[in-house]
């Protein structure tokens, strides 16, 4: 069964930090490039970052270059969003996703809310 489960979210003031997981079961890990989006009501959801299976390659949103940093460590299937100033305008429910060829899993996503 597959299974992506994300956790980390929650309150923070601006310019702080938080670090999201997702921890996958189900699947090869390794084989799956990882994504993180953030969908807020009434707008297009949005890639925030992007790793390759073996976290080679990333690459970032031009709202979070620089703060936001996305790893992975492929012994645990894990992948991680190391968020950094934080400002209000990152709040959203941060999903993420696992692509290989066609095959595509979503995580239920966690919900990160910046405001003082």
């Amino acid at each position: 069964q597959v299974q992506l489960v994300e956790s980390g979210g929650g309150l923070v003031q601006p310019g702080g930090s938080l670090r999201l997981s997702c921890a996958a079961s189900g699947f090869t890990f390794s084989n799956y490039a990882m994504r993180w989006y953030r969908q807020v009501p009434g707008k297009e959801r949005e890639l925030v970052a992007a790793i390759t299976g073996d976290g080679s390659s990333t690459n970032y949103g031009d709202s979070v270059k620089g703060r936001f940093t996305i790893s992975r460590d492929n012994g645990k299937n894990t992948v991680y969003l190391q968020m950094n100033n934080l400002k209000p305008e990152d709040t959203a429910v941060y999903v993420c996703n696992a692509i290989y060829l066609t095959n595509r899993h979503w995580g239920q996503g966690t919900q990160v809310t910046v405001s003082s």
